[in-house]
């Protein structure tokens, strides 16, 4: 995908609301897809001089995506670039997070984002010129204490998206797959995030507004360079690279590493 001018793309809100208006800016026309609908109509609002629809959607819905998958190709005769980028977070630690909290998270993080990449995979195939872009995190990267629902999620999203573009390239597919790694952006998701019995959430959520480097716009022009020069694997953000590197670089001994940083950030 050289360029992106008449494209038909799907993106919602957070840094989805960054991307729409970044893929509005380069000619995309934007199928735009949220469970919020107040916040899908203000995001449709920012992409001015674009074609844009909005839709709807809540991805942990199976039968939902599929549906909205044929409706959009329907709608716009073709699809050629799918961002699944919805997201939500829990912090709580293994003993104490509920079932229905993991089930919450795994359903709308992987799940959301398997059935977009299965619905829509073969109307992209048949655009002749597809990208798929999914979003993990760098908690996809290392794992961290009190993230497991999330890591186990975002690691299922990158090993989920690092084969399908291994499969899409030996099948000569006319799809190109990107998994993007955002280290901490300023949007809402650690104010919307679900907490443990025993977690101080305040602390917790003015600890993730400290270390937020990146702001949704900047981050949205990164993950659109990364899609137009075919990137594998973009990293968003200075810690984003900083983590990325440290897991190279050390393996598995970055763990004592973590927890001495959560020792004293996350056990508060």
């Amino acid at each position: 995908m050289k360029d992106l001018n008449n494209r038909v793309a799907g993106a919602g809100s957070g840094i989805g609301r960054a991307l729409a208006v970044a893929l509005a800016e380069k000619g995309c026309r934007l199928a735009l897809s949220d469970v919020n609908e107040t916040g899908l109509a203000e995001t449709a609002a920012g992409c001015s001089g674009a074609e844009v629809r909005t839709y709807t959607l809540d991805v942990s819905d199976r039968d939902a995506i599929y549906a909205h998958a044929e409706q959009v190709a329907k709608e716009f005769g073709q699809v050629n670039l799918v961002i699944n980028n919805a997201g939500v977070a829990l912090s709580a630690s293994v003993r104490e997070m509920t079932d229905e909290d993991l089930k919450w998270v795994m359903d709308i993080d992987f799940w959301g984002v398997a059935h977009g990449t299965r619905a829509f995979l073969p109307h992209q195939i048949a655009s002749g010129d597809g990208h798929v872009v999914n979003i993990s995190s760098v908690f996809g990267l290392i794992g961290v204490p009190k993230q497991s629902a999330y890591n186990a999620a975002k690691f299922a999203v990158r090993g989920f998206t690092e084969s399908l573009r291994q499969e899409m390239k030996l099948e000569k597919q006319p799809v190109a797959v990107s998994c993007v790694h955002p280290g901490g952006i300023r949007t809402n998701i650690a104010n919307a995030a679900r907490m443990g019995k025993s977690e101080n959430a305040e602390a917790q959520r003015k600890g993730f507004d400290k270390l937020a480097m990146t702001t949704p716009d900047k981050a949205a022009n990164i993950i659109v360079r990364g899609i137009l020069k075919d990137e594998s694997r973009i990293l968003v953000g200075p810690d984003a690279w900083g983590i990325d590197a440290l897991n190279r670089v050390l393996g598995s001994a970055y763990q004592p590493l973590v927890e001495r940083f959560s020792r004293k950030n996350l056990y508060v």
